[in-house]
């Protein structure tokens, strides 16, 4: 029998069936929940995706020495977090999409205000579960602040406020543009690696290894969106592409151009391995993942 070690692709697979399992089980199947605010949350929930966030959950849990079971319901909890945030980022008041990972969004299957109101009990869900599930209830207090300042207003939310500002802009800075996205993009994906570093019982100097290195992926994610949506295949993307340059968005390519972006991300990726080398063979999986977000294709 071979005990030859799965490859990224395979381990990825795994987790993403492992997450979907468990996020179809989390949701709130009594029988008080509205039938249509059940469907619009099952909609966008399981229309896929490549499940970063709670993959991220799991692998740093496990570069701690924790076990992945331990990190499913913060696994859960920041996907359903994220998932509410693409919901309200569809709406016409926002960026105004009609689609989402292939299929149309949830405000055009369902209406505007069952689209808001699935988005909300999304999160609300996010926060029963981290709090219920979470065996080590000293530790669970500390995953919802985690999850909750990077979900709002000094992280995804304000960091979204702070994008639509820049639209009007006259003269944005690379500084500008990076405040904005550690905040929109990178406080939701650090809080995944302190949420499963935590779970895994990390120490201090861990957990501030871990954050360094998810600022670093999270700006690189950011960077590879943006370029995606210049050169992305739509059938790929799930979504329309080359709506950031329509609507005169402040981007990465737009402000220092593509050849600079991609150099960019590139460090980015070396400083967010360098960050944590000193995990030595136990954040294998996590250098193998960030050299996945800079050549993703969708």
């Amino acid at each position: 029998m071979s005990d030859q070690r799965p490859t990224f692709k395979e381990m990825w697979s795994t987790l993403q069936s492992l997450v979907n399992q468990h996020l179809s089980d989390s949701l709130d199947h009594s029988t008080d929940c509205p039938p249509i605010l059940k469907e619009a949350m099952s909609y966008s929930l399981s229309a896929g995706g490549k499940r970063l966030r709670p993959i991220l959950v799991l692998l740093s849990c496990e570069a701690c020495g924790g076990n992945r079971e331990d990190a499913l319901p913060a696994a859960c909890a920041i996907e359903m977090v994220h998932t509410y945030s693409l919901i309200h980022d569809d709406l016409p008041a926002m960026d105004d999409d009609d689609l989402r990972r292939g299929k149309p969004t949830s405000h055009v299957k369902f209406g505007e205000a069952n689209a808001i109101l699935a988005g909300d009990a999304l999160l609300t869900r996010a926060f029963e579960i981290l709090a219920r599930y979470i065996a080590l209830k000293s530790c669970a207090a500390e995953c919802c602040v985690d999850l909750a300042n990077a979900a709002g207003a000094v992280g995804m939310v304000g960091g979204q406020v702070a994008d639509l500002e820049s639209e009007h802009q006259n003269q944005p800075t690379l500084e500008t543009l990076e405040a904005i996205h550690r905040r929109k993009t990178g406080r939701l994906i650090c809080s995944a690696l302190t949420m499963g570093a935590r779970i895994g019982g990390a120490d201090a100097v861990t957990l501030e290894k871990l954050e360094k290195y998810g600022t670093c992926i999270g700006l690189a994610f950011q960077i590879t969106d943006d370029l995606l949506d210049l050169t992305g295949d739509e059938e790929k993307m799930g979504k329309g592409v080359r709506k950031d340059a329509e609507h005169g968005k402040l981007t990465y390519p737009s402000l220092i151009g593509v050849e600079e972006s991609h150099q960019r991300a590139q460090n980015l990726i070396q400083e967010a391995c360098l960050s944590i080398s000193s995990l030595g063979s136990h954040g294998q999986r996590l250098e193998e993942l960030a050299h996945f977000i800079l050549e993703r294709d969708h």
